[in-house]
């Protein structure tokens, strides 16, 4: 649960920073640290979905056809 919330909290910081910059009423400054927040906080919604991409594959890719739940370990 805690890379859901992880996931969860860089989403809405994401949409947060988002939502300001198309507000258009920040200064050059703050909209470049609000940019600079939305990447970050992008990548790192990247990565989650990334790791679980992964998880998925692991999954999926068992010789016999079969699924077999894996660990993952980033």
């Amino acid at each position: 649960m805690a890379k859901k919330a992880g996931f969860e909290t860089a989403l809405s910081a994401l949409e947060q920073a988002v939502a300001r910059l198309e507000q258009g009423d920040l200064s050059l400054e703050d909209a470049l640290k609000t940019f600079e927040q939305g990447v970050k906080s992008a990548s790192e919604c990247r990565k989650a979905l990334d790791r679980v991409e992964l998880q998925v594959e692991t999954l999926l890719k068992k010789a016999d056809g079969g699924f077999e739940r894996e660990s993952f370990n980033a």
